[in-house]
């Protein structure tokens, strides 16, 4: 859940609510005041406010709202901005707010905990629309796919690590530094996941050898909660701590052993990890993955963002609809289960075969593929199938999906639905779509990451093709 970047020294917290100070490692630039006040002007991208300096010079400020005015202290000097963090804050935004996590500010996980929820949704939409903009595309309504904003992530990694004097950390680095913040509890993860934080802490107390454990990973499903440790090697005595650990906690336990190529071991029997996702007339679609697959974290938000999906497209028999980066079948199982043909393609073989299980449990027919969808020309050969391809969802990684944009503004599809969660590359591909004719037909923003800068965009396109005809 961290997020890396440049190390900053401890900062003083204040005692206004909302406010802390966020630890670090070595600084670059020594801590320098500023000598006159500062008022935030608007929210960068990440998050932080944006100020100029009575010499113009832009300084962006953590934890700083717009409206504020505040006086900092500069960590980091830039030629062309500096880093700052609050030293005092003179004036209040009111949408400012109390963190509901008590790490806020030390840890790495989350950066907007002192910005209220609405405020949240809304600088996101203004993020996109912004990014956009830079593409020469005026956005029109820009809709919200809302969500719990606690207790919504079912997936997260956990640091360890063992200081000089025996003592053991269990929780995530911290803001802009490797060094790791030990955490009592997290407000943003499912309760389930939670309860296990203390058991774990004491568990890792107890260990003979604590040093051997790199990471802890937890899952929690609709049936089971799952705990796989990252070791570099057995050790015996401790192996059997972790056992009586997990028939306690009542959790499913595995190990990924080696460093190079890990193996993953599981004490007991095998878990069947399972998510459901229901839509509304259609029976429950069961999705088995395995502990190394992708899994949107927030499970109630991937239900509302598939059904939106199924609501854009309409799939129906007779269509044809093809699922590019298609993972466990998230997408492709609820639109073959409508009754469209299917064509799921990812890059990974092991998914291919992971959409055809799926596809056989419940009862239904995908045709999957593998493929580079980074290729142009393996790209160009899925759209040019032997089949009218109706519409085209695509759900890529961070990098985005600029190769299958291009292609298709070549090769144009009637709908094409993108799913994003880095609105600056989807902004990216998307002008290349709208500068070949599509059109910006439905855009949501979902809340996937509540309390951090990271968002889920989704986007639907039309080409019309009696418009563009000759």
């Amino acid at each position: 859940m961290a997020m890396l970047g440049k190390r900053r020294p401890p900062r003083p917290a204040s005692g206004h609510s909302g406010l802390a100070g966020t630890p670090g490692g070595k600084a670059r630039n020594p801590v320098v005041d500023d000598a006159s006040p500062l008022v935030i002007e608007r929210l960068a991208h990440d998050g932080r406010g944006v100020a100029h300096a009575a010499n113009g010079k832009t300084v962006f400020v953590d934890q700083a709202l717009p409206g504020e005015q505040v006086e900092v202290a500069i960590h980091l000097n830039r030629k062309r901005f500096d880093e700052a963090h609050i030293k005092s804050l003179l004036t209040t935004s009111e949408q400012r707010v109390t963190p509901p996590c008590p790490h806020f500010g030390h840890c790495g996980g989350c950066d907007l905990q002192h910005l209220s929820v609405d405020a949240q949704r809304a600088h996101k939409r203004e993020v996109v629309r912004d990014l956009f903009a830079r593409q020469g595309i005026t956005l029109g309504e820009i809709d919200s796919i809302q969500g719990d904003d606690q207790g919504y992530r079912r997936r997260a990694r956990l640091g360890v690590k063992v200081d000089s004097q025996g003592n053991t950390r269990l929780g995530f680095r911290a803001a802009h530094s490797h060094r790791l913040v030990d955490i009592e509890r997290c407000p943003v993860l499912v309760d389930s996941l939670q309860q296990l934080l203390k058991p774990l802490r004491e568990l890792l107390g107890s260990l003979e050898a604590p040093r051997l454990v790199g990471h802890i990973e937890l899952l929690a499903t609709a049936a089971t909660q799952v705990v796989l440790v990252r070791q570099l090697k057995e050790h015996t005595l401790d192996a059997e701590r972790w056992q009586a650990f997990a028939t306690r906690q009542q959790v499913a336990l595995g190990t990924w052993l080696g460093r190079e190529t890990p193996m993953l071991h599981w004490h007991g029997a095998v878990p069947v990890l399972e998510e459901s996702l229901t839509l509304e007339g259609q029976p429950p679609l069961k999705l088995r993955f395995s502990p190394g697959d992708f899994l949107q974290v927030n499970a109630q938000i991937n239900q509302q963002m598939v059904a939106q999906v199924i609501e854009w497209l309409a799939p129906k028999p007779g269509q044809q609809l093809l699922d590019l980066f298609a993972g466990i079948g998230n997408f492709s199982l609820p639109m073959a289960a409508a009754g469209a043909a299917v064509h799921a393609v990812e890059g990974n073989p092991s998914m291919v075969e992971r959409i055809a299980t799926n596809a056989q449990h419940n009862q239904l027919v995908i045709s999957g593929q593998q493929a580079d969808l980074n290729d142009p020309a393996s790209v160009k050969a899925l759209l040019q199938a032997d089949y009218a391809i109706d519409a085209l969802v695509l759900d890529p990684p961070r990098s985005g999906g600029e190769v299958i944009c291009q292609a298709l503004a070549h090769h144009p599809v009637a709908q094409v639905v993108y799913i994003s969660c880095d609105p600056a590359t989807l902004a990216r591909d998307a002008a290349h779509l709208v500068h070949a004719g599509y059109r910006v037909k439905q855009v949501a923003v979902a809340d996937m990451f509540l309390h951090t800068a990271h968002m889920e965009t989704l986007m639907l396109f039309e080409f019309d093709f009696i418009k563009h005809k000759g």
